[in-house]
């Protein structure tokens, strides 16, 4: 009998590890703060106007959701990650385009 709860505890974790490793997505969460602090600074050195930190910081919030509703089965699938990894990219190209592009914040 103590070994059969000992293998059900055993089971148990081993369960909750693996869901946890199939919904963890450090890398996603990792370029999404980098990503932020790219926005953050940009508004503070003047190089994105207010319109473009809006612009940028929505992006930021579609990726969010997305991220939200892949890992909402508990599952994300390497397609879903593909997709992240997918938008992710695409909102690291518009962070720089409009970093360096010839607006500028005006006071």
């Amino acid at each position: 009998m103590k070994s059969l709860k000992l293998l059900t505890v055993a089971m148990s974790l081993f369960v909750a590890g693996t869901a946890l490793a199939q919904t963890a997505t450090p890398g996603v969460t990792e370029r999404q703060e980098n990503q932020k602090a790219r926005i953050e600074q940009g508004a503070k050195s003047g190089q994105l106007t207010h319109r473009e930190v809006r612009k940028l910081r929505a992006e930021q919030r579609r990726i969010r959701a997305e991220k939200r509703m892949a890992k909402a089965d508990g599952v994300v699938t390497p397609a879903e990650r593909a997709k992240l990894r997918h938008d992710q990219n695409r909102a690291s190209r518009d962070i720089y385009r409009e970093k360096h592009d010839a607006q500028t914040k005006t006071n």
